[in-house]
């Protein structure tokens, strides 16, 4: 057997997987999104760009998601950053894992339950009837933007810390105490050496928190209350109640097509931002 006939079949389970989950479907609603509906729903093969033609009558969502994804990404990083560093580099072996599972706490419930919480607590009687007893009246938090940001920045700080928190774990800190060694203050000494080693967990932990991000649904329906809605939520709209397949194919091939984009020049970013820091670190 040659070696590569060996590649080909120790990659055939995996290229399968990839082409029935992946591939398959994606062409499928490619193909639909050319389409037209059914009289009774559903889709009538065709080929006109009429569905791509009607894309701005859901650009409320696309405006939704494309403002409040990166900022929520942004955010949990924000937040995710000196929660990560605190645990990799300032606290000791001994409570490190207890305070890691704390941080994964929340995973162990229902997204639905934690949601149905911050209802509560962004609701009439939750933290708005607090500032109306202190003196702060009229404020209105939930069915915001700023109630379904709350939202998905607890829902997925978790899937930010922990790539940043290896990243940071994994640091030589040899390479700290050599700065200090070398008189470089604290804060010159996280710019430099600290925050360029951490980019790759960054990278992964703001990869994965946007791309779901993206495809959000249930946080925005249940903390949006209806006025702010995500494209998953339209997408829902599309296929499950008024069942307009072919309309509902072309606004997910959009999405993906706009997912694609922006991931690639987030990439281009990362890869130029870590070429300049080894040019940097070799002069």
């Amino acid at each position: 057997m040659t070696q590569r006939t060996r590649t080909l079949l120790l990659l055939a389970p995996a290229g399968t997987w990839f082409l029935v989950m992946l591939v398959l479907p994606l062409t499928v609603v490619l193909v639909f999104s050319f389409g037209e509906r059914a009289p009774a729903g559903g889709v009538v093969p065709a080929f006109t760009f009429e569905q791509y033609a009607n894309l701005p009558a859901r650009w409320a969502a696309f405006r939704n998601t494309l403002t409040l994804a990166p900022a929520g990404t942004l955010a949990a990083l924000l937040i995710a950053y000196p929660l990560a560093y605190f645990l990799a580099v300032k606290v000791s072996p001994r409570w490190k894992t207890v305070l890691l599972v704390l941080v994964i706490v929340p995973f162990w419930t229902s997204i639905l339950i934690r949601s149905y919480a911050w209802i509560f607590l962004l609701g009439g009687r939750g933290i708005p009837s607090l500032l109306d007893w202190i003196g702060i009246e009229g404020v209105r938090l939930i069915n915001t933007p700023f109630s379904v940001l709350v939202g998905i920045i607890y829902g997925y700080l978790p899937l930010m810390v922990f790539p940043i928190f290896v990243s940071l774990d994994r640091l030589d800190k040899r390479l700290l105490e050599a700065a200090s060694d070398l008189g470089a203050p604290p804060w010159r000494t996280f710019v430099q050496v600290t925050l360029p080693l951490s980019i790759p967990g960054i990278a992964t932990g703001c990869m994965l928190v946007f791309i779901l991000l993206m495809g959000e649904y249930l946080i925005p329906a249940l903390l949006g209350g209806g006025k702010v809605f995500f494209v998953g939520n339209a997408l829902v709209d599309l296929f499950l109640q008024s069942r307009n397949w072919a309309y509902g194919s072309a606004v997910a091939v959009t999405l993906v097509v706009v997912m694609l984009i922006t991931v690639t020049i987030y990439m281009w970013f990362i890869n130029r931002l870590g070429a300049s820091r080894d040019d940097v670190s070799i002069m």
